[in-house]
């Protein structure tokens, strides 16, 4: 979902060598236009350590810092380790600033004892575009968020808010939150980053993965709830072409046996091995506070379909589902069918008694079963 360049050169220059890096994080897309801010280079400060080294770059960095100068005080024989450890701590320290560096390169020049080390950053998005993501993601939640929603209603609400108002950009050239929030329009790095931006304002701990999906690069958060980990992917969960007002939950919670199906990443992350779906039904079954919303969740997420009860294997059963719908006016409807796609096909032809018309389905494998999990699609007359 996002194209990669990445360029390396080596220069020498002073006493020492200077080391110039054309780099990207490992699957970030690469833009050719980028936003470049206009927050003044940071004074000249001095370091002595690598730890040290990186928590100064990594506030100059989070500040929109073009240009970083630092004095290292200390031998400089191992200065290139040094440099890398502090430069990877700095933009792991802070993944949404990692991801809206477009490059960067750093240089020295010193003696054996000390050095001074040059950082020139270039962003794709400026200082103020970044305030502009923090005050909207505010504005958001401050939206979405209702009196008692426990973690798990307040995920749901984040993953189908950046569903339901963001489009995949065709023309990979939107990569950050800011273009996404102010166009409706992101690859796969600026969902994630929104994503993250959101769940992160919102209390709950969640990181960014990187991969790829479909054959190509890809990112997407890895979300932390109740000391267990999921996998949320939101690109994946907005059809392409876009659907105004569909939100789908493939990839909502899902553990990596889940995700390894359609995913597949190289960088160790914490293990996701918990079934979202009987999280729930074991808090639905707890009762009390927990249990609040949970039931509902569990509808909206389509886990009761996962009841050997759900299954409909006749033109009665299908007909009072979609009798249902059409009396809560609504147009469609989800259901299992337990019988092959022939059989079904024969059995939407009866729904023509129910007074609608252009009656379509998408019928696809039920996870876990032998049934089909069939999305069927009317208008009323």
């Amino acid at each position: 979902m996002m194209k990669q360049q990445i360029a390396k050169r080596w220069i020498t220059a002073g006493i020492a060598s200077a080391i110039v890096f054309g780099a990207l994080p490992p699957g970030v897309g690469y833009s050719e236009v980028y936003a470049k801010s206009e927050t003044a280079a940071a004074e000249t400060a001095a370091v002595t350590s690598s730890k040290e080294l990186q928590t100064t770059l990594a506030e100059l960095m989070e500040a929109r810092h073009t240009t970083i100068t630092l004095k290292y005080q200390g031998a400089t024989s191992n200065l290139k380790d040094i440099l890398k450890e502090a430069v990877n701590g700095a933009l792991e320290s802070d993944p949404y600033t990692k991801y809206v560096i477009d490059r960067y390169t750093y240089s020295w020049k010193g003696t054996s004892g000390s050095a001074k080390i040059t950082f020139q950053i270039y962003y794709r998005e400026t200082a103020e575009q970044s305030a502009y993501v923090d005050d909207r993601v505010k504005a958001i939640l401050k939206e979405i968020m209702k009196p008692g929603m426990n973690d798990h209603l307040k995920i749901k609400a984040i993953h189908d808010y950046v569903v339901l108002n963001m489009k995949y950009d065709e023309g990979l050239q939107k990569y950050t939150a800011y273009e996404g929030l102010k166009t409706g329009e992101a690859v796969c790095q600026g969902y994630t980053l929104l994503t993250y931006r959101l769940l992160k304002q919102a209390g709950i701990n969640n990181r960014i993965v990187e991969g790829s999906a479909g054959g190509q690069l890809h990112v997407w958060n890895l979300v932390s709830l109740d000391g267990d980990w999921y996998h949320l992917d939101t690109t994946w969960d907005d059809p392409a072409p876009d659907m105004p007002g569909v939100v789908k939950y493939g990839y909502y919670m899902r553990t990596d046996e889940q995700m390894r199906k359609t995913h597949t990443w190289n960088n160790v992350y914490p293990a996701a091995k918990q079934s979202y779906r009987h999280t729930l039904s074991s808090l639905i079954t707890a009762g009390g506070q927990a249990a609040a919303g949970m039931k509902e969740l569990e509808q909206q997420l389509e886990y009761t379909l996962y009841s050997t009860e759900a299954a409909l294997k006749n033109v009665q059963g299908i007909q009072g589902q979609v009798k249902q719908a059409i009396s809560n006016k609504q147009s469609t409807v989800t259901i299992r069918y337990a019988g092959s796609e022939r059989q079904l096909v024969d059995h939407l032809s009866s729904l023509y008694e129910l007074n609608i018309k252009n009656i379509s389905y998408l019928a696809e494998p039920l996870e876990g079963t032998k049934d089909l999990r069939v999305e069927i699609h009317w208008e009323n007359k």
